[in-house]
């Protein structure tokens, strides 16, 4: 079983001269998942090499079991600080494909032509797709066969609008993910703030927050098995 994880490259929130990227917990709850069921997983990210940290996630509220067995994990660190370049992948060579979070996806992953096409090619492939938190952000110009939103008529979730309110970037980030999915026509669902919450539709796994990660990882080794 070959798992692709997909990190963003970019690190500039917005225009506030502050620094964002990937959140820690929803790369190493995932990762953990996938290798303790004894998948390879395969790291890349647009410009390869290490992805930007999302500051704020590497501060001790945000700290759990999987961060901490990812800083004392010696091999962990240096896949993730040599991930291949996201157009040197094919979907050809993995089962499912996962996305982690962060606000950085909303600016580099979710305009990506690479990445919009590899989705569309694991979907078209009948694999598995996951997104998390602000990862579903990528599926905002993924096209369906058909040529509509892959999203339209379908049941997702993502990071809420209450939540992005409720780390202050509401006027920050380059779009609203549950505005952006209601506009085209996806059957957006929430959960409550902060909680687990993930919508399983078909092959298309989608996780609200943080605390979803786990879940969307493990829900996608269930599709698998």
């Amino acid at each position: 079983m070959k798992v692709l994880m997909v990190l963003t490259s970019h690190d500039q929130l917005g225009n506030t001269g502050k620094k964002t990227g990937f959140w820690l917990e929803e790369f190493a709850a995932p990762y953990y998942a996938f290798t303790d069921a004894g998948a390879e997983v395969v790291l890349a990210s647009p410009a390869g090499g290490q992805p930007p940290l999302d500051p704020k996630s590497d501060e001790p509220d945000f700290q759990t079991e999987y961060t901490a067995r990812f800083k004392a994990d010696p091999a962990a660190r240096q896949a993730l600080a040599s991930t291949v370049k996201l157009d040197s992948v094919s979907q050809a060579d993995f089962d499912t494909v996962f996305y982690p979070g962060g606000h950085g996806p909303l600016w580099d992953l979710a305009e990506s032509s690479t990445s919009i096409a590899l989705i569309e090619a694991f979907e078209r492939a009948g694999k598995p797709i996951g997104f998390v938190c602000h990862a579903p952000g990528a599926l905002r110009h993924v096209k369906a066969a058909n040529g509509e939103p892959l999203i339209r008529n379908r049941r997702v979730t993502g990071f809420t609008n209450s939540e992005e309110a409720g780390v202050g970037l509401t006027e920050v980030v380059p779009f609203l993910i549950e505005d952006e999915f209601k506009a085209l026509g996806a059957q957006y669902e929430k959960g409550s703030d902060w909680a687990s919450f993930i919508v399983e539709d078909g092959l298309l796994v989608t996780g609200q927050n943080p605390a979803s990660s786990e879940a969307v990882a493990k829900a996608l080794l269930k599709l698998l098995a």
